[in-house]
């Protein structure tokens, strides 16, 4: 999964405090892990809130959460913004929102691991388009494949499934192309794009999605798990990825990136009891082969939806 260049990593906890002692003793493949973990658990929490929210109110308020937890720790409003930063971050954040939205409308159909391996042929596109290498061309023909394969077994019984996931895929591509050119500016601080974002997305799309989100404010306990869906699902992941990206070798951590649709498969079947066919498994084996097989760039920024 390709990742917007962002200079230097965020931050993590401290130096010298008990939790940066304990991170560090962590390996970095596990800090990755944990946070792929917490990314899918995250979701399939959200997926069992939906019986109550709707998915489009728990989408909103995931991505409300974290741009508020991601703005108090990065504290975006210190940076000198420019209309042009300004209108990028907003793009940003528009695209985010929405892709999020699409992806919580397709994991509300079909399960979890499938939705995210056929999201999965947006940022391969992205990687492989621009390349001439024969390795990109097998790793795209691989991904449309799998892609082609899961939409195959789920196009009759949820076609919207297919067409959100479709389309959070193609949002995911668009995420990647302005994260790059937000990380290209030297003027903005790593993570301030990712956080006011997040923030304008969130202000933008609550006319539309606050309703949705009605029955969570009517009770404290769904809020309350709106808000750890939001916290599991983006907040989590983004930072304990931060980590694991500085102590991991570019190849190594390209490798790991390449596993999340199979996490996802596993972590929907532990806790959603989502398991999936035979077909569905050689779907999503051909999308992971297809990410570890292209030709990857330095990971150096986000590379969670």
């Amino acid at each position: 999964m390709p990742a917007p260049p962002a200079g230097p990593p965020a931050p993590g906890p401290a130096p010298g405090t008990p939790a940066a002692a304990t991170l560090a003793r962590v390996p970095p493949q596990g800090l990755f892990v944990l946070g792929a973990l917490a990314q899918y658990v995250g979701s399939s929490f959200a997926v069992l809130l939906f019986a109550v929210v709707p998915a489009s109110g728990v989408a909103w308020l995931r991505v409300l959460t974290a741009g508020v937890a991601l703005g108090i720790w990065r504290r975006p409003w210190g940076t000198r913004w420019s209309a042009r930063r300004l209108g990028l971050a907003g793009a940003f954040g528009l695209t985010l929102t929405s892709m999020n939205l699409c992806f919580y409308l397709a994991i509300d159909r079909l399960p979890l691991g499938t939705a995210v391996a056929i999201e999965f042929w947006g940022p391969i596109a992205v990687a492989t388009l621009g390349s001439r290498s024969r390795r990109d061309a097998v790793a795209l023909a691989l991904a449309v494949a799998g892609v082609l394969l899961l939409a195959d077994i789920h196009l009759a019984g949820t076609p919207a499934g297919v067409a959100f996931a479709v389309a959070a895929g193609g949002l995911w591509a668009v995420y990647v192309v302005l994260g790059h050119r937000i990380a290209a500016d030297p003027g903005l601080r790593p993570r301030d794009g990712l956080a006011a974002g997040m923030g304008i997305g969130a202000l933008a799309f609550a006319p539309f999605l606050a309703a949705g989100a009605g029955p969570a404010f009517a009770s404290p306990w769904r809020l309350a798990a709106c808000v750890v869906v939001g916290l599991l699902s983006s907040v989590v992941p983004y930072a304990l990825e931060q980590l694991a990206m500085v102590r991991l070798p570019r190849a190594r951590f390209a490798l790991l990136l390449s596993l999340l649709p199979a996490t996802a498969a596993v972590v929907g079947a532990v806790i959603l009891e989502q398991l999936p066919s035979a077909l569905e498994v050689a779907g999503i084996g051909l999308v992971v082969a297809a990410s570890a097989v292209r030709s990857h760039e330095a990971p150096s920024g986000p590379t969670r939806r």
